[in-house]
């Protein structure tokens, strides 16, 4: 059973045999190592969670923008808990030692392979635990096909392998629609309402999910996540840079959900305490309807830059989510909205990488 007594804002020490636990002073990250440091860093409720369900995990889709951070956060936390002996195994088209070598430093095992070959899914190691990461998003619009396979195909084939195991899955808030912008966002028991190929199919990926969960009994977690920011990438990183060019920022998505990745990370790994037949459904992202208007203001402040020129009229609808459960499950986030915004200009102020993968969150068709 998960204890979710322990909230974000209390003091929190350090566990027996892991570096601290998630709790920080808001000081920016100054370097990579340190912003992965940050994004891995567990709480106290991601390693209670993880100690409790016994076996090793299995993260497929490793090679994304979250993957390496939500690994290295599995592996820390098991050994935080004691747990060295269990695995934590990344899946991925890595392609060459460059990618798999940050998993190996952290400690955490690399199996390079893709999943859409013939006998793939079935030549995976056996685990009880699989967080399934995989999804095609950028460049969906352009290629059908392949977003189908990759987001509706492939999740059948990994939910029928490995039926007896627990599994928590990445979706996406895109399966609501749009929502009427004063309601605070979609909620778990809403009606689905995609718009275009890529919401669809990620709507696909969820009911295929749930018809082996419902078929086989196999415990699942579906994750309908909203804009994870790290400081490479995100929508922050969007606004600032376009803060930064002096580029005109659309403002017809008016309101956005963001969060901090490592939270988002965080609320992932405890959702494998969630899992249940058919499968629990858990929004997550941060607590605030953000006004993108506000968001690029308080970003050229920062950033002391001009003011954006903003274009197009705020909508009455959005790609907006309400993660009121997340939160009362697992208290708010370690860094808030604030925070973000101080630490994401910071980055940028200092010349800090980024990964040149816009979000396009404006997009209100469903093309990306």
């Amino acid at each position: 059973m998960i204890d979710h007594s322990v909230r974000p804002e209390q003091p929190i020490g350090e566990t027996p045999g892991s570096a601290p636990v998630a709790c920080f002073d808001g000081t920016p990250p100054d370097s990579e190592a340190t912003l992965e440091e940050y994004l891995s860093r567990p709480t106290p409720g991601t390693i209670q969670t993880m100690a409790e369900h016994s076996g090793d995990f299995l993260v497929l889709g490793a090679g994304g923008k979250m993957g390496l951070s939500l690994s290295r956060m599995a592996r820390r936390c098991l050994d935080a808990a004691g747990h060295t002996k269990r695995r934590v195994i990344a899946v991925s088209r890595f392609g060459d030692r460059r990618r798999t070598q940050p998993f190996e430093e952290a400690g955490v095992e690399s199996l390079s392979l893709d999943l859409l070959d013939d006998g793939a899914v079935e030549s995976l190691p056996d685990a009880p635990n699989v967080l399934y990461l995989v999804g095609m998003k950028f460049g969906s619009t352009g290629d059908p096909s392949a977003t189908w396979a990759m987001n509706t195909f492939l999740p059948g084939l990994v939910a029928r392998r490995f039926a007896g195991a627990r599994i928590v899955a990445l979706s996406t808030g895109n399966v609501y629609g749009l929502a009427d912008v004063r309601s605070g966002g979609a909620v778990e028991t809403d009606p689905l309402a995609p718009v275009g190929e890529y919401a669809q199919s990620c709507l696909g990926r969820e009911r295929m999910f749930a018809y082996y969960s419902e078929r086989r009994g196999t415990p699942t977690t579906l994750i309908r996540l909203n804009y994870a920011n790290d400081l490479r990438y995100g929508v922050l990183v969007d606004l600032a840079q376009s803060v930064l060019q002096g580029a005109p920022i659309d403002v017809g998505m008016g309101v956005v959900n963001v969060i901090w990745q490592g939270d988002a990370n965080a609320a992932i790994l405890q959702s494998f305490g969630l899992c249940s037949s058919p499968p629990a459904v858990l929004n997550v992202s941060g607590p605030e309807t953000a006004s993108v208007s506000w968001l690029a203001t308080r970003l050229a402040g920062l950033l002391d830059a001009p003011l954006p020129t903003l274009v197009s009229t705020p909508a009455d609808t959005a790609i907006l989510s309400n993660c009121s459960r997340m939160h009362g499950l697992f208290g708010y986030p370690t860094v808030p909205l604030a925070w973000l915004l101080t630490w994401t200009a910071s980055w940028l102020r200092q010349g800090g990488r980024t990964l040149d993968k816009p979000t396009k969150f404006q997009s209100r068709e469903g093309t990306f």
